[in-house]
């Protein structure tokens, strides 16, 4: 599989752009467990081009991270020109435009999953930030914004003919937000189009290796996108690639390779972000990572609640000490 000149070989695994999830810290270790390539979390066009900070900070990419997109949303053109600029700017290997976001206050500004109520707008918008930047430009999309607008087919040649490089493909409309289960039927249908010739990534429900292959055969992606199942668990990536390799589900990690990423993924949110927002900003992942020990929940408690750093650290340390052994439930 290849995105413009970058060259993945046979089924790439990419994690998803995830608000408040897959910063630098995460992402790092996404790419530890064999993450082909990463998304930044999705950057709102109009903070880029004001400047503001968070908007700003989200384009801090680093070389190990390599390839990785950027991806941004939006809805008026000169500003997604001009925040294509900046980008461009940063470096990435790769823009992407985020059609897919499903959040209310996203979509009533007609950007993210909004713009699917307007199929025309979505090429034109498309086909101006292709033509203002040398990045090759990738799309992340639903099917539709309900089940009487399912125009998925439709969208995938038309945003091919403007220029995308690579589209990847929720298996779920606006309307079901991330409810119900995902449909990959018509993501099948796409790569079965003999007009489409980009590559088509799947997404949507992936939280197992027998999954992904299976997905991989039914549906004949060319690769698959990873969101919600890979958060408290990079290592998905890693069993994947192991299964696809040799038809064998490996072990769970244990708790010291647990307590190990937590304490990396920690450290490095304390760098990024700094102490305050380093430490609260780390507490929604704790429940992930620690899912399945038994009688877990007074010490994610304390993880929650705790403020200083050190102590944090000497929490996850007894963590170790505690669950040595323990296989997860």
């Amino acid at each position: 599989m290849k995105i413009g000149d970058i060259e993945f070989g046979d089924f790439p695994l990419f994690l998803a752009p995830m608000e408040d999830v897959s910063d630098p810290p995460f992402r790092a270790l996404c790419k530890e467990q064999g993450c082909d390539m990463m998304y930044t979390e999705f950057i709102s066009v109009e903070g880029l081009i004001r400047d503001a900070d968070k908007s700003v900070q989200k384009l801090d990419i680093y070389d190990y991270e390599r390839p990785i997109g950027i991806q941004i949303f939006g809805s008026n053109i000169s500003s997604m020109q001009r925040a294509a600029e900046i980008v461009e700017e940063a470096k990435p290997e790769v823009l992407d435009i985020n059609y897919g976001c499903p959040v209310k206050k996203v979509v009533c500004k007609m950007s993210g999953a909004g713009i699917l109520q307007d199929i025309p707008r979505m090429v034109k918008l498309t086909e101006a930030i292709v033509k203002s930047t040398n990045l090759p430009v990738t799309v992340k999309t639903r099917l539709g914004w309900n089940e009487q607008t399912k125009y998925i087919e439709e969208v995938a040649e038309r945003l091919q003919d403007v220029g995308i490089k690579a589209l990847s493909i929720h298996g779920r409309t606006r309307a079901q937000m991330y409810k119900g289960e995902a449909d990959w039927t018509l993501i099948g249908k796409i790569k079965e189009n003999p007009r489409v010739h980009i590559p088509i990534i799947g997404n949507g429900d992936i939280n197992s290796p027998e999954k992904a292959v299976e997905y991989k055969n039914r549906y004949g992606i060319d690769g698959i996108m990873i969101g919600r199942a890979s958060i408290g668990n990079p290592w998905i990536f890693r069993d994947i690639k192991h299964y696809v390799k040799t038809g064998e589900i490996l072990e769970r990690p244990d708790i010291f390779e647990r307590v190990r990423a937590v304490k990396q993924h920690l450290t490095h949110s304390l760098e990024w972000k700094g102490p305050k927002l380093g430490v609260l900003e780390m507490r929604r992942h704790y429940a992930n990572y620690f899912r399945g020990y038994r009688d877990i929940k007074p010490i994610r408690s304390l993880l929650v609640t705790e403020h200083d750093p050190a102590v944090l650290f000497e929490i996850l340390d007894g963590l170790q000490e505690r669950y040595a052994g323990v296989i997860t439930v």
